[in-house]
């Protein structure tokens, strides 16, 4: 017990230590009486929109603000239960309350984490990489706070704004598990979240999504100074409306990387693993598809025709993910599987995610076929070449149909195509040329720059993690099961 207890204070000690560095890294604070905005992007948004000088300050629309509620609530669906049902499903039953447990314990403690310093680091003006401290501990929030949307003058307020993208930091955590599940130490993933998220999600989400929103632009120069404020990959002109790289690619490496560093499960690749509950895995992957209109449409941030158009796209491609699956497991396997059409149903939320307000429906089924047969591949060709014990398929799912989805997003965003282009704040309009190699070599970038920085990170978290507390259970706790050993229960009494 003594030494347990020292463990946990030494974990405590570097976790300070980890927001203390953090906190070295950033821009100094702001005086109270001097607020910068916090901002974002497709996924998030300025979060005090300055009025015009002679204007009255814009006030939350009811309805926006309605569904941005809605939208924050569904996507906690998504975690809770979705993906620890889908999860859970997949895993055998003597480990399923401990993935459950997981999803759990870590979503609250990154939920807390968002609002001692995960939002302000994320979400206010700082550097490219990095923000500042003007939100820490929610500083200055209050209900008459205001967060700007996608239109000039339309405002929500900042509350929801920053409970919307908590829920995001939330979930992308809960994928990385999967990857490692039924093999680490409880109190080891725990660590490995508290740095991991400060050091890889928060920069990557302000690079993406951080920029000082269209209420400031009028001409080329304050274009031009907006854009030099804004996060890094934003500065390149990076389209990310949902969490493609942010998310997806963003976790899914993270989750590769422990697979290899914590080893395989024992009897990898010689007894049988196969998922001990079916029905929670297809009840989860539904539950995971209808919290994703809160995910994908929420991201427009108004109730309006781009959730809207969000909302159609999450639709189509997802239904187009599953028939691309089954399709290709029918004729490779001889049989489809369930489990195949819930692995095609994610496959396909994840490869629209970054596209779906920026792609017409006909691009998203197109996206979501391709996603459907390449993650399919991804669960089977690509994960035996990488020889990872993967447990859940965590890259081969959100990595390759992240990798799919942001790349795409760079062909069927042009209006040619049925895309909604990029939207001009400085003409008011959708802007009229668009090269589709250009903005796919700007999508590639992205890409590069989130599967290596994540990598890095989860590299160096996982090597702390261990040597603080170990990252694997001994040999006969994992045969027991983890429900027992870690947890002193069991999901089904005999």
């Amino acid at each position: 017990m003594f030494n347990w207890m020292k463990r946990v204070i030494a974990a405590g000690v570097m976790a300070l230590a980890v927001t203390s560095t953090t906190g070295a890294l950033v821009a100094p604070a702001y005086a109270a009486d001097d607020k910068k905005p916090a901002v974002t992007a497709p996924a998030a948004a300025p979060a005090a929109a300055a009025a015009a000088p002679a204007e009255a300050a814009p006030t939350p629309n009811k309805a926006d603000t309605t569904w941005m509620m809605i939208s924050t609530a569904l996507v906690m669906l998504m975690t809770l239960p979705g993906l620890a049902l889908f999860y859970g499903g997949l895993t055998r039953s003597k480990n399923v309350l401990s993935i459950l447990m997981q999803c759990m314990v870590v979503f609250s403690l990154i939920a807390v984490l968002w609002a001692v310093y995960g939002y302000s680091f994320a979400f206010t003006e700082g550097n490219a990489f990095f923000g500042g401290l003007d939100r820490l501990f929610m500083s200055g929030l209050t209900p008459e706070s205001n967060a700007a949307t996608f239109s000039k003058g339309v405002v929500i307020p900042e509350l929801i704004f920053m409970a919307f993208q908590a829920t995001f930091a939330c979930i992308t955590c809960c994928l990385i598990i999967g990857a490692f599940a039924e093999r680490a130490k409880f109190a080891a993933v725990l660590l490995f979240m508290i740095i991991w998220f400060t050091f890889s999600y928060l920069p990557i989400a302000h690079m993406v999504w951080f920029w000082a929103g269209p209420d400031a632009i009028k001409d080329a120069a304050s274009l031009e100074a907006v854009t030099a404020s804004a996060g890094w990959l934003w500065q390149k002109g990076m389209l990310d409306f949902a969490g493609g790289t942010v998310v997806h690619i963003n976790a899914a490496i993270a989750g590769l990387v422990g697979s290899y560093v914590i080893g395989k499960r024992i009897g990898y690749g010689k007894e049988a693993m196969k998922p001990h509950n079916l029905v929670h895995t297809m009840v989860g992957a539904s539950l995971l598809w209808f919290g994703w209109f809160g995910f994908n449409a929420g991201s427009a941030l108004e109730a309006n025709g781009s959730a809207a158009l969000a909302f159609v796209t999450t639709l189509l491609a997802t239904a187009a993910a599953v028939l691309g699956w089954t399709l290709g497991e029918w004729v490779t396997k001889g049989k489809p599987s369930m489990l195949g059409a819930a692995s095609g149903c994610v496959a396909g939320l994840v490869a629209i995610t970054p596209a779906a307000g920026f792609v017409g429906p006909m691009g998203a089924i197109i996206i979501g076929f391709i996603s459907g047969v390449l993650c399919l591949w991804g669960v089977s060709g690509l994960k035996r070449m990488l020889g990872a014990d993967d447990s859940l398929d965590v890259f081969g799912v959100h990595g390759v149909g992240g990798i799919t989805g942001a790349l795409l997003t760079g062909v069927f965003a042009d209006p040619a195509l049925g895309g909604a282009g990029i939207y001009d704040y400085v003409a008011n309009a959708v802007a009229k040329d668009y090269s589709i190699a250009s903005q796919v070599v700007i999508q590639a970038q992205g890409v590069v720059v989130t599967l290596i920085w994540s990598g890095v990170v989860a590299f160096i978290a996982f090597k702390i993690a261990d040597l603080v507390f170990g990252l694997r259970v001994k040999e006969e706790a994992e045969r027991e099961g983890l429900d027992i050993t870690s947890h002193g229960e069991s999901a089904y009494e005999s």
